[in-house]
């Protein structure tokens, strides 16, 4: 089980948080949850519906797209964010690669947190237009 001091370093480390302060970060950590999870488990399933993200502390994940492998991803990646925002569908499915260690915050702690926080709130909507811009460069070139 990580420490306080790790949970606000793997919280530091994820861009939506990077320009928190300790103070903020602390508050965060506050609304979430450790999990352990073991090498196989299925964190989220594509087309499922969900209501939290994790974060990822200690482990690898495999992220899949319609069965087809799209990322790895290690400490400091967090998926399933767009199910604090929407409770829509799960754009993927995830995998632990290896045996791992998650922070897992619901919508409605995130919400609570968004309205302490709400510089938060502006990274949120950069973040979510990056990845737009990146998907309309990929898809229009």
């Amino acid at each position: 089980m990580a420490n306080k001091k790790q949970h606000l370093e793997s919280l530091r480390s994820v861009a939506l948080f990077s320009a928190c302060s300790k103070k903020d970060l602390d508050k965060v950590a506050k609304a979430t949850d450790e999990v352990e999870m073991t090498a196989g488990t299925m964190i989220m399933d594509q087309g499922r519906f969900g209501r939290e993200a994790f974060v990822i502390v200690d482990g690898e994940v495999v992220v899949k797209r319609n069965n087809r492998k799209v990322a790895t991803l290690g400490p400091g990646s967090v998926v399933g964010e767009l199910s604090l925002l929407d409770k829509g569908p799960r754009t993927a499915t995830v995998i632990c690669e290896t045996d791992c260690t998650l922070l897992v915050i619901d919508q409605r702690r995130f919400i609570g947190v968004l309205d302490t926080i709400p510089a938060i709130s502006h990274k949120l909507m950069d973040s979510l237009a990056g990845r737009i811009r990146d998907l309309d460069r990929q898809y229009y070139g």
